[in-house]
Formats: C-alpha cells, structure tokens, sequence
C-alpha cells in the first residue's frame, strides 16, 4: 500500500473539498439539471431541440466560468444567476428578476434534496477522528447550500468544522479561504492535508500555502480546472476516499 513518506511533521488535520469529493455531481445532475430546464424553458416561452438546449447550457456556464474565474471572491448565487441568465439569451430570451431569484432557489433546493455521499465517506471520516485528527469541509459554496446539506447528510457528528466560501469572503484557488480554515483548525499548513477533485482550485490552491494535496477522482465526471499545469499536480491521486487512511499511515 502506498503511504506518505514519514515526516518530522505529522498531519493533524485533513480538510475536504464538498462536491465532486464528498459527493460526487453524478448524484444531482439528472435530478436537478432535467428538471430545472423545463421549468426554465416554460419560464422562459422557448421550445429548442435537445441537442441546442445541452449547447446553450454548456456555452452559458462556460461563458460564466470564464467571467468569475479569476475572481478572488464571489457568491456562488451570483454565479449561477449569470449562468441562467446567459443561458436565456443563448436561447434568445431574456431571463427577468423573477426568473433569476426562481433558479436560485430551484436549483439549491433539488441539489439539497437530492445529493448522495460518495460511497465510504461517512466511514473515512469517522476513521480520521478516531486517529484524532480534525476534520473540515472547505468549498466554494454559500452558506445556504452548504449549512442545510451538512445538516441533511449528517456530517456534523464527522466534522469539526466546514467553511463556505461565503463565510470566509474568499474563494478557492485564492489562499484567504484556506488560510481561513487551517486558522479554525488551529494547524499550520504542513500540519494539514486538503483532498479534492480539482487540480486548480484544491491541488494548487493548496499546495500554494504549503498544504500537501489528495486528488480524488470521480469516475466519468471530468476534474475541474483540469489545465492547472504543474502547480496542480497532487502528491497522491485516489477513487476512492477510504484510501486517504492508509495513505496517511493510519493502518
């Protein structure tokens, strides 16, 4: 089995990205995406095919990605707004106020009703309590995602902590978010591990402040910010998250 190599610093804290590593985006996107784009379309008084609505949608939040990217903080509400809003124009429609505030709402209320844990997550991260390290959520989400699915998962008795993006003012790649949350965990940075499924946001971001860093795959779904170059190659990558144990040495 492959371990980390041992170390005059031992780990004391492991902080996990949200979704795409906790949970994985498979569990959501038939249950939200189909549904909110018929709403959206009837919403909207626009009948396209198939094949250009998946165009429009996939144009739209790539058009968006690319706006709010480099930002060193945003609400993720602002963000996905900006998506359904280009979305409509990509569909030659206009999205109003109400249409906008309705997405919002529809879209976190179908994610929060519907998202499933990765398998093993639950049992990993009761295993690294029980080796006594502090466990933590650290995810580019606002609050009113991210507090109401701790909440319906029953991850509070596994964590210590968990921090939004919206809490700490500052999102991932950007150091502050991190800073933040090695700060509640009361660690250095090489006293922490942080495990997600983007090479730029978690992988860079976090080797930047001198954390080392678990890529953790999911299956089909591409890795976000895939193109990080070196900055965002991990020291291990796994598919599974009952591996981060034995990776830590912990048996």
């Amino acid at each position: 089995m492959l371990r980390y190599p041992a170390r005059s610093v031992p780990t004391r804290a492991v902080l996990f990205d949200f979704g795409g590593t906790l949970f994985s985006y498979r569990s959501v996107q038939g249950a939200v995406f189909r549904p909110l784009v018929r709403e959206a379309l009837a919403r909207l008084g626009a009948s396209p095919a198939d094949a250009a609505v998946g165009r429009a949608w996939r144009r739209a939040s790539a058009a968006a990605f690319r706006a709010y990217h480099e930002k060193p903080y945003y609400l993720h509400k602002e963000l996905f707004q900006d998506t359904f809003r280009r979305f409509a124009g990509e569909l030659g429609a206009r999205a109003s106020e109400a249409d906008l505030a309705w997405f919002h709402d529809a879209q976190r209320d179908l994610v929060v009703g519907h998202f499933e844990l990765r398998p093993g997550c639950l049992e990993t991260l009761a295993a690294l309590r029980r080796a006594g390290l502090h466990t933590a959520i650290v995810s580019n989400i606002d609050e009113d995602y991210l507090v109401p699915m701790v909440e319906r998962a029953g991850l509070a008795a596994y964590l210590d902590a968990w921090t939004s993006s919206e809490a700490a003012g500052s999102c991932k790649p950007h150091p502050a978010i991190f800073e933040h949350a090695l700060a509640r965990a009361g660690v250095a940075a090489l006293e922490a591990v942080f495990v997600g499924d983007s090479p730029e946001h978690d992988v860079a971001g976090a080797r930047r402040v001198g954390m080392r860093a678990i890529l953790v795959r999911d299956g089909e779904i591409e890795n976000p910010g895939a193109g990080a170059g070196e900055a965002g190659t991990p020291d291990h990558v796994i598919e599974d998250l009952r591996e981060i144990p034995g990776f830590l040495g912990l048996g």
